[in-house]
């Protein structure tokens, strides 16, 4: 019963009745509570909303154009269209680089699982050496995993149908049309073209500097050296940008818009090609310089380093052995000679340096001098001699240009302060840069007190080591001791003394042509300067130059010319013989002597000034005398065959006398 009593007893939720007794269920409760509960989600739901409606504008409108632009982006690649690259010609139009289309070979990196399987895939497809394989690697190396690089380039017709059929096996590799730059002559003027070549991190870091590097997208090559580097804002042209819709796997489906590359401005060079074959085929095997310049505009009409070497060989990256091969000759072909190498100018100062008498007063035409064969310093019994036994006799100033008398310039020398030299000298180029517009001219030397001081400055040196000494004076005035100009210099001062005292910058190029709105820009010539002295002084050094091919030292060379010319041999010593007679087959042909050559034409109102070197050829009347002759010949009369013989071989010191 106790347990029954319990059990009644329970209360039920609803209040204190017994749990047998009938319900009472509070209605009005249960609905308040439910639309409290109603609402409290309903706000929920609808705070859900809004914030969903909030995001939905967020992104479809505020954020719109940069969802829109990703999207984009996955549909649309945008691929730069790099332009065609001036064309660089002669002064009559002769092509001597340009560009032409070829298809190549491309591999993405980023978009193949195993590169090394895929190009022996590959190779029994398209002919793949073992330099495209170690080209291709040096490029992966230098470039991003994702970047198209080239595995093959210039593939044949039958190549690009054999590789067509089989493209679905190779994803990530593909077939490009990409434009490449010929040279056409090869080896002729190769240092005054120059080359291009693969962008690399130096280059990046120019065209930054430049900022354009927008403009290089899509661009692989850049000029290196010579007109191609100097002028390669001019050559580039504008990179163009094509808009390709592409599919899932990235290949292209449609072109949706291009905006057309623009080509670089084509390059008009004041060389005559022609002639520049006949300067170079003059020099035969030898190593050399020659600068031929028009002495009224500055027009660079022949420009030679010898030896040369193909450009071509650098375009698409030279291989290890041909580049050891120009790295390691002992002639060095890739010196540019006309602007890099910097040579004692021997007895092709002489006409400067008697200029520079006249103009400052320290000599007159008719003033002589006799040469006993030597000059003796003053308290000292050593002596410099002069290159003819026994002397020249009575000299005055012709005679010290036409019979190359080394007393008759010691005694000059010793007569003039080395900074009045030096000081006069400048204007004519001498031991300073030409201005010409391609890259990498040397300065030379000129010596002077202050030179001297600060070459040999440094705890190294000794008082006695900056002191200039008379001795220093004597060797300079022969055109030895610390002088030392290169081929454009000599070239440069002929063509001021041709041209009566004016200046004119040299310059290669001639003009420029835009391609897109054909205007052609003209490099107009204008005189720089005038030097120090008077036409009638530069008369008198002129007719004395003239002398030295009618019966001086250059009157072998230029014996039954048609025509009148002035010019100056020189020699310069390579190193010191100690008192030694100077006896070429006895001496490694290294170590003998340069031979010069200057030269202007005609003698009256000149056209053309020259500078020939050769290097180790000896003396200049033998060695470069002869180059300048043919070449003069080429220019004036069109032929290349002399109207007697030039170069008579074994000819005696006396007889080759500079």
């Amino acid at each position: 019963m106790a347990r029954r009593r319990l059990f009644f007893s329970r209360k039920n939720d609803y209040g204190d009745r017994s749990f047998g007794a009938p319900e009472m269920r509070n209605t009005e409760r249960e609905v308040f509570l439910f639309r409290r509960r109603l609402v409290i989600v309903g706000l929920l739901a609808l705070l859900a909303f809004v914030g969903l409606f909030a995001r939905f504008s967020y992104l479809q409108v505020y954020r719109h154009e940069h969802y829109r632009t990703l999207a984009e982006s996955n549909r649309v690649a945008i691929v730069p269209i790099a332009p065609n690259r001036g064309v660089i010609t002669d002064r009559n139009g002769i092509v001597l680089a340009q560009s032409y289309s070829a298809y190549t070979l491309e591999l993405t990196p980023a978009r193949i699982a195993n590169l090394e399987a895929t190009i022996d895939e590959l190779a029994n497809i398209v002919d793949i050496s073992p330099r495209d394989r170690k080209r291709f690697r040096k490029l992966l190396d230098e470039s991003k995993n994702f970047e198209s690089m080239p595995l093959r380039t210039r593939l044949s017709d039958q190549e690009v149908a054999r590789f067509a059929v089989n493209r679905y096996r190779f994803p990530g590799v593909d077939i490009k049309a990409r434009l490449f730059r010929e040279y056409p002559y090869r080896e002729i003027a190769s240092h005054v073209i120059g080359y291009i070549g693969r962008i690399n991190e130096r280059d990046v870091e120019r065209i930054a500097s430049w900022d354009e590097t927008a403009n290089y997208k899509g661009s692989d090559y850049i000029g290196k050296v010579g007109v191609e580097i100097s002028y390669e804002n001019e050559l580039h042209g504008t990179t163009g940008v094509e808009e390709v819709e592409v599919d899932a796997a990235g290949r292209a489906v449609r072109t949706l818009s291009r905006l057309p590359p623009v080509s670089g401005n084509n390059l008009r060079l004041s060389l005559d090609i022609r002639l520049q074959e006949v300067a170079e085929q003059a020099f035969g095997d030898r190593r050399g310089a020659l600068v031929a310049i028009d002495p009224a505009t500055g027009d660079i009409l022949a420009f030679v380093s010898k030896p040369g070497y193909d450009p071509n060989l650098f375009v698409e990256g030279i291989d290890t052995a041909n580049w050891e091969a120009l790295n390691e000759s002992p002639d060095k072909p890739l010196l540019n000679r006309p602007l890099r190498g910097a040579y004692p100018p021997g007895s092709t100062i002489k006409p400067f340096l008697a200029l520079g008498a006249l103009a400052s007063g320290k000599r007159t035409p008719q003033f002589a001098i006799s040469d006993p064969g030597f000059f003796q310093l003053p308290g000292s019994s050593y002596r410099f001699r002069d290159d003819k036994p026994g002397g020249h006799g009575s000299v005055d100033m012709y005679k010290s240009i036409v019979a190359s008398c080394d007393t008759y310039y010691y005694v000059l020398a010793s007569d003039t302060d080395i900074d009045d030299t030096a000081r006069f000298l400048s204007p004519l180029g001498f031991g300073r840069k030409t201005g010409v517009d391609i890259e990498g001219e040397l300065t030379g030397v000129l010596p002077s007190r202050d030179w001297k001081r600060s070459r040999f400055a440094g705890e190294k040196y000794r008082d006695e080591h900056r002191k200039w000494y008379l001795g220093d004076s004597i060797s300079a005035g022969i055109g030895q001791g610390y002088n030392s100009f290169t081929p454009m210099q000599l070239a440069y001062a002929t063509a001021i003394i041709a041209n009566d005292g004016v200046a004119f910058r040299p310059h290669l190029v001639k003009n420029i042509l835009n391609l897109k709105t054909g205007e052609e820009r003209i490099v107009a010539p204008q005189p720089t300067h005038r030097i120090g002295a008077k036409p009638g002084e530069i008369a008198i050094i002129r007719n004395a130059m003239v002398g030295v091919n009618r019966e001086g030292t250059g009157a072998r060379a230029f014996a039954g010319a048609a025509y009148t010319s002035g010019g100056k041999t020189g020699t310069a010593q390579v190193y010191s013989l100690k008192g030694e007679n100077y006896v070429a087959h006895k001496i490694d042909e290294r170590l003998r002597d340069h031979a010069w050559f200057i030269a202007y034409a005609p003698a009256v109102q000149p056209r053309i000034a020259l500078a020939v070197l050769v290097e180790n050829g000896g003396f200049g009347a033998q060695a470069a005398a002869p180059i300048a002759r043919k070449v003069l010949d080429y220019f004036l009369l069109g032929t290349t065959e002399p109207g007697a013989a030039v170069a008579v071989p074994g000819h005696d010191a006396e007889d080759a006398s500079d």
